[in-house]
């Protein structure tokens, strides 16, 4: 689920890498999370690109690259909607379980194991990135975030979520998640590396990327999340060269 990030928390993932499609294991949250993920993604990118609807949204001709991509919770929706799919990730098993489950799906999609500095080396190019839940867990965010500046396209489009490095998402987003109802495994986010809605905005007009749209989640009562305008915990951010 990460790039250039610490083995403890590869390994973290990797342990749970056979569950990622149970939506009552260890990945749930993710699952809970991934409606309102993928909404965000096709309003960043219909701010970018048109996206013709008929029955549903269709992302055909797009080029799309799926940062940390994990089992593919995320990949899969985006290749139904017909853009064509890379999904990279350095936990092996992880993308061991994307690929098995998206051949059971009948989806093409690309799964590499790869870091995007590696990948971003080998000159590829994309119409949309994103990174959801994965920079908070990078040893190197400036170089990570590089990477992303030399593989988006000219009029490109950059989606990002994270967690806020606040007192609300310390006590939330880590003790409660990981100590209390244990939605995670103990150890899965290093409150240190979260990102403040700032600093992330700053990395990336470093590399040229200007993130002009941020939004809050937070959980919905009856599950799930929703968007709200709080970027105290949860929130995502979008922006290209502009």
């Amino acid at each position: 689920m990460m790039t250039t990030a610490d083995q403890t928390e590869i390994d973290n993932f990797a342990a749970v890498s056979d569950q990622w499609w149970d939506q009552k294991g260890p990945m749930a949250p993710l699952h809970a999370f991934t409606p309102v993920r993928i909404d965000y993604i096709l309003q960043a990118t219909g701010r970018f690109f048109p996206i013709k609807t008929v029955v549903k949204p269709s992302l055909a001709g797009l080029k799309i690259l799926d940062i940390g991509c994990g089992g593919g919770l995320l990949a899969e929706p985006m290749a139904r909607l017909g853009a064509e799919v890379t999904g990279i990730d350095v936990t092996a098993p992880a993308i061991s379980a994307a690929k098995i489950h998206a051949e059971s799906m009948q989806l093409a999609i690309d799964y590499q194991v790869i870091t995007a500095e590696d990948l971003a080396a080998s000159g590829a190019k994309f119409d949309v990135i994103y990174a959801s839940e994965v920079i908070e867990h990078v040893a190197d965010r400036p170089l990570f975030i590089k990477a992303i500046a030399t593989m988006l396209a000219p009029n490109g489009v950059v989606v990002i979520t994270t967690i806020n490095r606040s007192l609300p998402a310390l006590v939330f987003a880590k003790f409660a998640l990981e100590y209390i109802v244990r939605l995670v495994p103990a150890g899965t986010h290093d409150p240190r590396k979260f990102v403040r809605p700032a600093e992330l905005r700053a990395e990336f007009a470093a590399a040229g990327i200007v993130l002009d749209d941020m939004t809050g989640f937070a959980p919905c009562p009856g599950g799930g999340f929703m968007p709200i305008g709080s970027l105290a915990i949860n929130y995502a951010a979008s922006g290209g060269f502009r």
